[in-house]
């Protein structure tokens, strides 16, 4: 089989992370007619479609997904040795982060000038849930990602750095009640969280409760508990000055409390091969735990 032209398989990572034909066009400084031509040439060369075409823009197929993941990473790497300072370029390498949208709101962002100098550089913190920051990982779009379950991925390497520890919470108004009569701010219909600290402390999935509202960020649960909508279960370090001032209470105290085990997870190797991300990995342990 003839091998693909490295123009044509970066045209078509740059159309897999963006999604669009025309933002890829306009990152690669291309008309979209060039770009077309670029991932219609690379299919006629693997033998199968990379991209789906519609209204919205391109989804990746399976076997494109697969192929992004083989070769993304290597096309940055080629791009990044072209760019080194041996060859007259003056590169200034952007680390890109990525995790659950609260967790670095509240953890991350506050120390950002701490993470900016570890970088030594441009900083990019994309939010998400784990499959899709993990196959962004794999795909050579972010280098680092904070995830909530363990990565088991493919050329991945993660190591458990930080435990969540959940509370089961409610405004004051609540204080005495117990908690199968106190409505429910869930994160999900099927009630993720609640359930896996009902089946942790009360040793079975929940029942008979009364779901109030459901929103899916968990600084909007949060707010909506301190406003004496209802109970959730939030980690500690989301609540714990409202616990601290009394704002929220905690409506069961279990003496073990249900934990969440985070996981740094980096392309295997690259932790080691790339200083500044070696730096941003030690800084995220130092700031998270």
């Amino acid at each position: 089989m003839t091998a693909p032209s490295l123009d044509h398989l970066r045209t078509f990572v740059t159309v897999h992370r963006v999604g669009s034909l025309t933002r890829a066009a306009h990152l690669l400084g291309l008309s979209q007619a060039t770009v077309s031509a670029h991932v219609q040439a690379l299919e006629a060369v693997v033998g199968f479609p990379v991209f789906e075409r519609g209204r919205a823009g391109v989804t990746t197929t399976a076997k494109g997904l697969e192929l992004a993941r083989r070769v993304a990473a290597h096309v940055d790497a080629i791009e990044d040795a072209l760019l080194s300072p041996a060859l007259g370029g003056d590169p200034v390498r952007t680390v890109h982060v990525g995790g659950a949208a609260e967790i670095l709101s509240v953890k991350v962002v506050p120390r950002l000038a701490e993470l900016l100098a570890a970088a030594g550089g441009p900083l990019r913190l994309t939010f998400g849930l784990p499959p899709d920051l993990l196959d962004a990982l794999v795909g050579g779009a972010l280098d680092l990602v904070v995830s909530a379950v363990p990565p088991g991925r493919e050329g991945v390497t993660a190591e458990p750095f930080y435990d969540e520890e959940f509370v089961l919470v409610a405004a004051r108004s609540w204080a005495g009640g117990i908690p199968e009569d106190v409505p429910v701010v869930a994160y999900a219909e099927n009630l993720p969280i609640i359930r896996r600290y009902w089946r942790s402390v009360f040793d079975g999935p929940p029942s008979g409760l009364r779901v109030a509202a459901v929103i899916p960020d968990l600084r909007g649960i949060r707010r909506a508990v301190l406003d004496g909508i209802g109970m959730s279960v939030l980690p500690r370090y989301l609540v714990d000055e409202d616990l601290e001032d009394g704002a929220l209470i905690a409506l069961d105290e279990p003496q073990v409390a249900p934990l969440n085990t985070l996981y740094l997870a980096t392309r295997s190797g690259e932790a080691q091969r790339i200083p500044e991300v070696a730096a941003v990995a030690a800084a995220l342990r130092r700031i998270i735990a």
